[in-house]
């Protein structure tokens, strides 16, 4: 298998909703992702959206999570894992080590050994900010309600990247097609205003974390959110290291239904969980009583973290 980082940047800035429009995030989640890519390839005809189904379920195609990057330093999720920092007695930076969510790649080895300074536990501060802005919504001919909409923007030579693993150069063509159409309309909220949309590059795999994504045994975290199959689960849950998230949302699509409707809530593992026994996990279909299936990418990307 190969294995490419694509780096995307915003220039307009983006809205990844979770709780409320007030509010943002500044990652987005490897199922978001696909669910796009989904809808891009429809664009292109059923053919596309089957080729595309089918590389994944076949492992052929697979990738993180949007993961932060600054500069040439690539964030990773904080392993779920028991590590203690060596200044304990510092509450300063236990606390940093406490709170960080992303570990610079750079200096993963230091963290693994409690020995990552505060400098380095508090970087994403550099990643960007968030505003938010005040938009009308005019009903009917003169009734304007006013709504918020948080925004977050990366700074210069910042924003997000994923791994993308893939078996053939044919593949990595199709999925490139797929994302330089995505990038025109965007990814995540109100894209109708130019929120979302990117450029990308792509960039070699670093020597030091190919050798931890290839590998196969030891503690083996995933970068993406994922879920075992029923056969699978069992095994993989022992001694295991996890948080769930559930995953739902709206169907994002005009032929589904004459109304908007909900996909089916769908409990997964978080980036970040760790595990002694890898898995392949699945494409869900999460629709509800609509005209046809909705798909929810729940497969992992393994890195090791031994």
């Amino acid at each position: 298998m190969e294995y490419k980082i694509y780096k995307l940047t915003f220039p307009n800035g983006v809205h990844f909703g979770k709780n409320s429009l007030e509010s943002t995030q500044y990652v987005f989640q490897a199922d978001t992702f696909f669910s796009s890519l989904c809808i891009e390839a429809i664009h292109r005809g059923e053919e596309s959206l089957e080729r595309l189904l089918a590389y994944v379920k076949q492992d052929k195609l697979a990738f993180s999570d949007a993961l932060p990057y600054i500069g040439k330093e690539y964030y990773i999720p904080k392993p779920m894992l028991h590590i203690e920092n060596n200044n304990q007695g510092d509450s300063v930076i236990k606390k940093a080590f406490k709170k960080m969510a992303f570990v610079p790649f750079s200096c993963f080895e230091e963290y693994l050994r409690g020995e990552l300074s505060k400098e380095k536990a508090e970087g994403l501060g550099k990643l960007g900010y968030s505003q938010t802005k005040v938009s009308a919504f005019v009903r009917g001919e003169d009734e304007t309600m006013p709504y918020r909409v948080g925004i977050y923007y990366y700074r210069e030579d910042c924003g997000l990247y994923l791994i993308v693993r893939y078996g053939e150069e044919t593949v990595r063509e199709f999925f490139e097609e797929l994302l330089d159409g995505l990038a025109f309309s965007g990814i995540g909220g109100k894209r109708n205003t130019g929120l979302g949309r990117f450029d990308f590059f792509r960039y070699e795999v670093p020597v030091k974390m190919r050798e931890r994504l290839e590998k196969t045994e030891g503690c083996l975290m995933t970068l993406s959110v994922s879920l075992p199959t029923e056969e699978e689960l069992e095994a993989v849950l022992h001694e295991a290291s996890y948080l769930l998230e559930k995953r739902s949302g709206f169907v994002a699509s005009e032929s589904y239904a004459k109304e908007q409707m909900r996909k089916k809530d769908l409990f997964v593992f978080q980036s970040g969980s760790c595990f002694n026994k890898s898995f392949q996990g699945g494409v869900y279909d999460v629709s509800a009583g609509g005209r046809h299936a909705v798909y929810r990418y729940a497969k992992p990307l393994f890195m090791e973290v031994t």
